[in-house]
């Protein structure tokens, strides 16, 4: 026993701690005395509440789901029904513009309002864009798209840095891998949430039709009116989770209130600036702007040019049902599957051939004659087309939370930054340029992206494993 040290039992004694109890009053032995006892607890800890943090995710999943099974299917129509002037791809190009825009602040204006409320606001913007559906024309459309690229630009900023302060928060307080529980969150939330194309599709399907005599399509009013009472339940289900935020660090933790507009703007800027001289989000900048790109053209081009002339207009519901089925269930292996850098390029290099081997189907303009098995084969295309999807959604939002654990909200922002500005650039150029055109860009891009994306995966693989040699 040292001189600096006491020992009653098994119970150790600080030095200041003895001292203090020295210093207090006698009266504090007094029985009744409300003191804390000089006894050990010998009762089990409590084992923290983590339940809440998959409950979030449980309910983030949802919510997504119901707000965007009703703008899924709306997009999905806007270069089928609002066809005069192209007026619904010319709504989705300002749209994806305009998100584009405003995801270069929307890293600010999540940490100033909280990842839960600037999930809150997002909703609106989706919500008043079907509504302009009702009456679609170029003075309501175009307005709800700038609106809505604002709110979609804080929604997915928000979501992602929700998403992975949860992830962070349960595998801290489960001692669990990091990078599997941020693939697993994200596993689970891409899965649902690539539902939205199966559900939205199929009500799509059960409620227009074809009028074969009058050349229009009907049910259009009662499907809109449907969607929007979906998205309010939607927005509801969302006031139910918690507030979170992200500081400084990284590290996770439970707020009221955000930090200050000044280093808001500080941080906004230093990630803006730091993604230009960053060789990681460099390497991934491509591949996040071929995501883009291939949702785009899933959207405006498949639908118009390989959809619609097979099976109708009344078919794009059932092909894009496809597609989210196949989506989702891609999402949520690819999420269980994710633990590192080398599980997620395993797993996008599936999905890069599958998307490849539609690519390549289209050029070769290989087809099927009409009836039952043509009507399969553009649901092969699209479920291919959704595992591609359901493959980049779920692995490069996992790599962004694994890679830059310092500045979650400007990763996210610099995510859909590029990712919009290839959406808007194919809804504005595309109808330029021939289908043939866009297929042979889209091949070319896939390919120059995966290679820069492998070239990510061994430099990081390189650094991770000298940093190893030199702590052995």
């Amino acid at each position: 026993m040292t001189s600096d040290e006491s020992r009653f039992g098994n119970i150790y004694i600080h030095p200041s701690t003895n001292r203090e109890l020295q210093s207090q009053p006698m009266a504090s032995a007094i029985p009744g005395d409300e003191e804390t006892p000089l006894v050990a607890d010998n009762s089990p800890p409590q084992a923290p509440n983590t339940r809440t943090h998959t409950r979030d995710i449980h309910i983030l999943s949802l919510a997504f789901l119901l707000v965007f099974l009703a703008f899924g299917a709306a997009q999905n129509l806007q270069s089928t029904l609002n066809t005069e002037d192209d007026l619904g791809t010319t709504s989705l190009g300002i749209l994806y513009l305009s998100f584009t825009f405003f995801s270069v602040v929307a890293s600010l204006v999540v940490r100033v309002l909280g990842s839960k409320n600037s999930l809150l606001l997002g909703t609106t913007g989706y919500v008043l864009y079907v509504a302009a559906n009702l009456k679609p024309n170029w003075y309501t459309l175009v307005p709800a798209s700038v609106y809505l690229g604002f709110c979609a630009s804080i929604i997915w900023v928000g979501e992602g840095t929700y998403l992975t302060s949860a992830a962070r928060s349960h595998s801290t307080d489960n001692n669990l891998h990091e990078g599997a529980v941020i693939g697993d969150f994200n596993g689970e939330f891409w899965a649902v949430y690539a539902l939205h194309q199966f559900i939205g599709n199929l009500i799509t399907f059960a409620l227009l039709s074809d009028d074969q005599q009058e050349g229009s399509t009907k049910g259009t009013t009662v499907l809109f009116i449907v969607f929007l009472f979906i998205m309010t339940f939607g927005a509801i289900l969302m006031c139910f989770l918690r507030k979170r935020s992200v500081n400084s660090k990284g590290e996770q933790e439970l707020s009221g209130a955000d930090a200050g507009a000044c280093a808001s703007l500080k941080s906004l800027s230093k990630s803006l600036g730091g993604a230009l001289s960053d060789i990681k989000m460099l390497l991934i900048i491509p591949l996040i702007a071929y995501s883009g790109l291939q949702q785009a053209f899933v959207w405006a081009e498949f639908t118009k040019y390989v959809v619609t002339p097979a099976i109708g207009i009344s078919g794009v519901g059932s092909s894009m049902a496809a597609y989210g089925a196949f989506d989702g269930i891609c999402s949520l292996l690819a999420g269980r599957l994710t633990s590192g850098l080398t599980s997620v390029t395993t797993i996008v290099s599936v999905g890069v051939f599958a998307q490849a081997v539609v690519l390549i189907l289209l050029l070769l303009d290989f087809s099927i004659s009409s009836g039952f098995l043509g009507t399969l084969y553009i649901l092969f295309l699209a479920g291919l087309l959704g595992i591609g999807d359901g493959v980049l959604m779920t692995q490069l939002n996992a790599l962004i939370g694994i890679l830059f654990k310092h500045d979650t909200e400007g990763a996210f922002a610099q995510l859909k930054i590029w990712q919009c500005a290839t959406i808007a650039i194919v809804f504005f150029f595309a109808p330029l340029i021939s289908f043939k055109s866009v297929l042979v860009i889209m091949l070319a891009f896939l390919c120059v992206s995966f290679c820069i994306f492998l070239s990510l995966a061994l430099k990081v693989g390189y650094t991770s494993s000298s940093s190893t040699s030199h702590r052995i």
